[in-house]
């Protein structure tokens, strides 16, 4: 396959995958459940979801890893699981994928708040991170997806990993913001122009945001973004605010409304376009036409 950073440099807008979460609950995931348990015991549910996304247009697959640094996983007492966690997804995604995609580690957030708010050493966090990379170091993966990020420290944290422990491998870093009437914030008070500008001095290869918002307020924070980078940005967009309907979460967004909007996207400059919570295949195949169409009529502009 062709570089991914190149792609995104010279040639096209990618496709990305929709939500791990919502496809392992539809498998029978319960509410409170260790997503990445599943990994140790039905990698085979891994592959089906993988191949779901491919089938539907997805040229960028995340692995079932978004739990999977040590820390995180302590909370489910896995953490002396987390290579094996970590090494299976990859694995799993790659055996599925077969070279049809390219195959990102994901990387959240390890659940702990840093100290001086919270009781969490920042060393330990980054040790924390570094055990995860390392698991997948050699694994021929294609990009490392830090997403999901409120605390910018902790995402500096987790890049400054990925640079050390496989600095041969691009990095995306994708923060979650909320709108308020001065504009977003992630919930630790940064701006989407602090996080960028401090994302890219560190050295993220991708910059861009994923959940907490629908497609609309997605376009505007990626017209935001656009004002303090010229590097490639990334937006997956939950299928709007989640609601309940008796014991059912309900995504107001279907994949006709989520495709539409990303056209808004695509004339924004955005070079990769996914889905976050309550996307499906459907979401991203509606999203993958828009795509191509617009790559085919009108082309992606180049990024200096």
């Amino acid at each position: 396959m062709e570089n991914l950073i190149e792609i995104l440099r010279h040639k096209r807008t990618l496709v990305a995958d929709g939500a791990m979460g919502t496809m392992l609950f539809q498998r029978g995931l319960k509410s409170g459940e260790c997503p990445e348990k599943i990994n140790l015991k039905r990698p085979e549910i891994l592959e089906e979801i993988v191949h779901a996304y491919i089938e539907a247009g997805a040229e960028i697959i995340q692995t079932n890893t978004f739990g999977g640094s040590p820390l995180k996983l302590k909370s489910y007492g896995l953490d002396d699981k987390a290579e094996e966690i970590n090494s299976i997804a990859v694995k799993a995604a790659q055996n599925a994928a077969k070279g049809k995609a390219f195959i990102g580690l994901s990387v959240g957030p390890c659940g702990k708040l840093l100290k001086p708010y919270g009781d969490t050493e920042p060393e330990d966090v980054f040790n924390s991170f570094k055990r995860q990379i390392g698991a997948i170091a050699s694994f021929g993966i294609d990009i490392i997806c830090i997403e999901t990020m409120t605390d910018l420290h902790e995402a500096l944290l987790a890049l400054k990993a990925c640079k050390e422990v496989a600095p041969s491998i691009p990095v995306s870093v994708s923060m979650t913001y909320d709108a308020t009437p001065r504009g977003f914030f992630t919930i630790m008070g940064v701006t989407i122009q602090q996080a960028t500008d401090a994302l890219s001095k560190a050295g993220a290869d991708i910059l861009g945001s994923n959940c907490g918002n629908g497609s609309q307020n997605m376009i505007l924070i990626a017209a935001e973004m656009k004002k303090y980078t010229n590097l490639p940005i990334l937006i997956r967009s939950n299928a709007g605010l989640p609601k309940l309907a008796g014991d059912t979460i309900i995504y107001p967004e279907n994949p006709e409304y989520m495709a539409d909007k990303a056209q808004e996207l695509l004339k924004l400059g955005v070079r990769i376009i996914g889905g976050c919570c309550g996307t499906t295949p459907a979401h991203i195949s509606a999203i993958a036409k828009v795509i191509n169409i617009f790559d085919v009529t009108q082309g992606s502009p180049i990024i200096e």
